[in-house]
């Protein structure tokens, strides 16, 4: 687990500054939509894999957690997308959100049981707060529609939610 410290936190920070510096114009309501798009696409991709690879029951639960509640929320970035007639649009940022998650299920998929979820927990930790950070600083601020505003408004405590619960994972992995 030590030597996988180095390569989580480098992805994370490069995740991080990809947020923060991808593009120095503010996203505009279409560029939103795409990371809203990516952010959750890149979380059910890795929880998808960890549904099937986790070894820890727990692990595997949040996983199929993660699944659904960010799936739920494509779907509704999806219905408000269509009826705003936004057509979710790439950036800079939406690219490097798919090629970080991307690359984390592919240093994932060669990964097994402890090793597996401890890594999957941490990167989970490391992305949910990312996200919060990029919710606060970035997509909130920039959102130009009431509504796609409210909408990452309102799933912005699952996001927390998900951060802390994955915190609590890891607690209890570290006990093991």
């Amino acid at each position: 687990m030590n030597k996988l410290l180095p390569r989580i936190a480098a992805g994370c920070v490069l995740l991080c500054a990809s947020l923060a510096h991808a593009d120095t114009r503010a996203p505009n309501d279409a560029q939103i939509a795409g990371i809203v798009v990516a952010a959750n696409s890149v979380d059910i991709d890795a929880g998808k894999l960890a549904e099937s690879k986790a070894q820890d029951p727990k692990v595997k639960a949040f996983a199929q957690r993660m699944v659904t509640d960010h799936g739920g929320v494509n779907e509704q970035a999806s219905a408000l997308a269509k009826k705003l007639a936004l057509t979710p649009e790439s950036s800079d940022v939406s690219k490097s959100l798919q090629q970080g998650g991307a690359a984390n299920v592919s240093r994932l998929k060669g990964l097994q049981g402890a090793a597996f979820d401890n890594a999957y927990v941490e990167h989970e930790i490391a992305y949910h707060q990312t996200v919060l950070d990029a919710i606060d600083n970035t997509l909130i601020p920039n959102a130009k529609n009431a509504e796609l505003k409210n909408l990452i408004v309102k799933v912005r405590p699952a996001i927390d939610d998900h951060l802390q619960h994955a915190k609590h994972l890891q607690a209890d992995l570290s006990k093991k």
